[in-house]
């Protein structure tokens, strides 16, 4: 069989196993092992020794050791209660303005994204507080449910992102020069969400009312002084954290062992230090990490048997002879990973795309980094793009029976257009990217 007819049936395959709702992780190994032994003229041992390789050298990287710290960081920082913390004083600082508190909505969840790094923390936390808040002042339900998702994904984007740290480890690149990279993008996502709400919110104040001046009883006073409670505590987590991986003090690893600390240290300033959320913070990690290793074998043992039967080589010879350029190329790309993400969830496409796509963005010149970063903006979508995209059903399992899947569907196609533009202006203004990495690390991350 051609490399080509057996690269469309593994992919033709994985489509159906999903579509029955058997689990990712074990459809691809599976795939893998059928797959190979077909490939291979029905040799096992030689099935069995790749994966074996393979699975030995996932739990052999170091980087990887980061995974469970940063998971196990952002559970602790759930438990400190940091999150309420951050949304009450956004719902004091942006009430008086039209759409305030969906803004701050949105604010909250990008302070709590850079400290912890994992979606479902991030949306969760914030969502809990949030929706009451926004529903009894009458607030639009699709307006709430768009921000509440599309802030919670910006905690897969921005620094400490897990996403980053697989992403680093599968394509070996330096995590630290993709933390560097996805700032950017990451705050310019969030300064888009605001201006888009406040725009709305301008043109028809229905959608989202301002508090009236009998609840803006709060002094300035007040207003700092709980601002610099909130804020603080996490800006200094977060300088702890990614400024001793960017200054080159620290590893991602290293990096996420002291936010682990730093989480625990939050925890009992605010008084809320309790072995049983250490406990449960720790199993939810365990649960989390068994997840993603799982997937993380399932789909090392498919791309090394798709790559060993020369359908990478295959893939990319039909991308790069559609002749389409340098944009034409990149676009095409975007577009099987938007496609994939309505299906699959992030660690999934990345398990299939990296190999195939980096030899692509290599032999088109692209910056790697660069790149890369554009990958990770195109998988937050993966989150909000129906009919599969895991911050819905975080959404969904939140929010009170008023606010229904018509809301939530309806209220995240705004904000996925934006997701669109962001990506647009990153590949239009590559500096975006890349003004922070050439800060951090000097020309070198330009090769």
């Amino acid at each position: 069989m051609s490399p080509e007819t057996l690269s469309l049936l593994m992919f033709g395959s994985l489509f159906i196993t999903l579509f029955l709702g058997h689990p990712l992780a074990f459809s691809l190994g599976i795939l893998a092992l059928v797959f190979g032994i077909i490939g291979w003229g029905g040799s096992v041992d030689v099935v069995f020794n790749l994966l074996a390789n393979r699975a030995y050298g996932v739990m052999d990287d170091y980087v990887l050791v980061a995974v469970p710290l940063f998971i196990f960081m952002a559970q602790v920082l759930d438990a400190t209660g940091i999150a309420e913390r951050l949304f009450e004083s956004m719902h004091i600082l942006m009430g008086p303005l039209r759409g305030g508190l969906a803004v701050a909505v949105v604010l909250a969840c990008t302070v709590f994204a850079a400290t912890a790094g994992v979606v479902g923390a991030t949306e969760v936390s914030v969502g809990l507080l949030a929706i009451p808040a926004l529903m009894a002042k009458r607030y639009n339900y699709p307006l709430i449910a768009g921000s509440v998702c599309a802030g919670g994904t910006l905690g897969i984007l921005i620094p400490p992102s897990i996403m980053l740290v697989v992403y680093g480890s599968l394509a070996a690149i330096s995590v630290g020069h993709l933390y560097a990279a996805a700032f950017g993008p990451g705050f310019l996502l969030s300064l888009l969400y605001v201006v888009y709400i406040l725009v709305a919110c301008a043109i028809k104040p229905q959608l989202g009312p301002a508090l009236s001046k009998e609840e803006r009883v709060y002094s300035i006073p007040y207003k700092l002084k709980l601002f610099v409670k909130s804020i603080l505590p996490a800006l200094i987590l977060v300088v702890v954290v990614l400024g001793s991986i960017l200054g080159g003090i620290a590893t991602p690893t290293e990096a996420a062992g002291m936010g682990c600390a730093g989480a625990v240290v939050l925890s009992i300033i605010y008084r809320r230090f309790k072995w049983k959320a250490i406990y449960d913070a720790a199993w939810s990690t365990f649960l989390t990490t068994a997840m993603v290793m799982t997937l993380f074998l399932g789909g090392n043992a498919f791309q090394a048997i798709f790559m060993g039967l020369g359908g990478g080589e295959a893939v990319k010879g039909l991308i790069l002879g559609t002749k389409a350029g340098y944009y034409g190329v990149l676009f095409i790309m975007m577009g099987i990973v938007f496609f994939l993400g309505m299906f699959i969830d992030w660690l999934g496409i990345l398990l299939i795309v990296i190999p195939i796509f980096m030899p692509v963005a290599a032999e088109m010149g692209y910056n790697l980094v660069w790149f890369s970063t554009l990958i990770c903006m195109n998988l937050q979508m993966a989150f909000l793009t129906p009919p599969f995209g895991y911050s819905l059903f975080y959404l969904r399992g939140i929010a009170p029976p008023q606010i229904t899947m018509v809301h939530i569907y309806k209220g995240v196609v705004p904000f996925i257009a934006l997701q669109w533009v962001g990506l647009i202006l990153c590949i239009l203004i590559p500096d975006i990217i890349m003004w922070l990495p050439k800060l951090a690390f000097g020309p070198a991350v330009l090769k």
